[in-house]
């Protein structure tokens, strides 16, 4: 159940984000989920996008370089304490975290967690076994594929 996230390296500079956005709307595609991280000089802009195929291929138009990693998301009680309840078997069981973002708007009494593991396959089982919900594609009304 393993998401595709389009990632793409932007110039740290006015207007890039919104060239890529504005090309991604322009197409169609609709944004999920974002999550923008930067250092002085780029920025690396991670969003699971409605079709991650045909987002790609724009970004790629736009000369702006961009590659799709796998993640894995998760709904998890919106309450303290629960995001520590998840991560504690992957310490155990040595599964690093990468790097993760949260959805935010959930009025449920849920959240939704994205993350990116050293191993998205053994975090998966983990995740299985500690009775985890794990969200497809079709809960982010996702094409899939690339």
């Amino acid at each position: 159940m393993k998401l595709k996230q389009l990632s793409i390296f932007l110039e740290n500079a006015p207007g890039r984000l919104y060239e890529a956005t504005h090309a991604l709307g322009e197409a169609g595609i609709n944004l999920r989920s974002l999550c923008i991280s930067d250092s002085s000089d780029f920025g690396v802009l991670r969003i699971l996008v409605s079709d991650v195929g045909l987002a790609r291929r724009v970004i790629m138009e736009k000369q702006l370089p961009a590659r799709i990693d796998d993640v894995v998301a998760v709904e998890i009680d919106d309450t303290p304490g629960s995001l520590a309840r998840i991560l504690h078997p992957f310490r155990e069981k040595r599964v690093n975290v990468e790097y993760m973002y949260a959805l935010a708007g959930a009025s449920s009494g849920k959240a939704v967690m994205v993350f990116r593991f050293n191993d998205n396959d053994k975090a998966i089982e983990i995740l299985r076994e500690n009775k985890v919900r794990i969200l497809d594609a079709e809960a982010f009304g996702m094409i899939e594929g690339q």
